[in-house]
């Protein structure tokens, strides 16, 4: 694990001159970004300026498109997290010019040309995250596994208002190809739940390493951005303060 938050939140690394006070969070599919509330009271109390994106969820290039419109309202450098399928929106609008580095949240990462479908191949399935999908087109998680696959770790209440809250994701979006991988150019970190029941553990570890990510394995199911905020945050304030002398 990484050092405590509160000592390392003290002093804000700069880059190129600048302190990197700025993190922009992207939530996944199948949530909204109202999951991300403890991360967001333990940065900005530490003097973070943290915006949190609602994304559509309706298509990659439309989810970039809400990412950007973000980074462009920040005045500096910043850190870009993303959880889940947000991994590939970070992946792919991370190559903004104020992006200084990445947090994956057991999230995807692809390479460009690459698909986010294509990250599944050659790893094992998760029966317990079961999507339905819409007449046209969309998924939703399945009522019946959703605390299984999604919160495993939540109380039987917050997994309902999880479920009963999910942001559906257009299907179509995991087969379309990223055009840039913005880990290639930006130091990366990940944060990966040892309990995912969304992920084979074998997929989540090859993407980070992959990606040459600095990684942080948390004791939490896929939903660890609400359960595990505290852990979250911290590898985040170790990416703000680092990202400026780690490549």
């Amino acid at each position: 694990m990484v050092a405590d938050a509160a000592t390392e939140g003290r002093s804000l690394m700069s880059t190129n001159g600048r302190e990197i006070k700025n993190v922009v969070i992207v939530h996944g599919a199948f949530a909204d970004g109202s999951g991300w509330r403890g991360v967001y009271d333990k940065l900005t109390t530490q003097g973070y300026r943290v915006k949190i994106v609602q994304n559509p969820l309706t298509s990659l290039e439309e989810d970039v498109a809400a990412t950007t419109r973000v980074l462009d309202k920040q005045d500096g450098p910043t850190i870009l997290v993303g959880h889940s399928w947000a991994g590939t929106v970070i992946t792919e609008a991370g190559v903004h010019p104020n992006v200084a580095g990445l947090v994956y949240v057991s999230a995807l990462a692809p390479d460009a040309g690459e698909t986010t479908a294509q990250q599944y191949e050659g790893f094992g399935p998760t029966p317990d995250f079961v999507i339905d999908v819409t007449e046209d087109g969309y998924g939703f998680l399945n009522p019946d596994t959703f605390k299984a696959g999604f919160a495993a770790d939540t109380s039987d209440a917050d997994a309902a208002f999880l479920r009963d809250s999910q942001a559906p994701v257009k299907m179509a979006a995991f087969e379309t190809p990223v055009k840039n991988a913005a880990w290639r150019d930006k130091p990366s970190w990940a944060v990966i739940a040892s309990e995912d029941r969304a992920f084979d553990q074998a997929m989540l570890q090859h993407m980070a390493k992959r990606i040459g990510a600095k990684i942080t394995n948390v004791s939490a199911s896929h939903a660890l951005f609400t359960t595990q905020p505290g852990a979250v945050a911290d590898v985040i304030v170790t990416a703000a303060q680092n990202a400026g002398n780690a490549r």
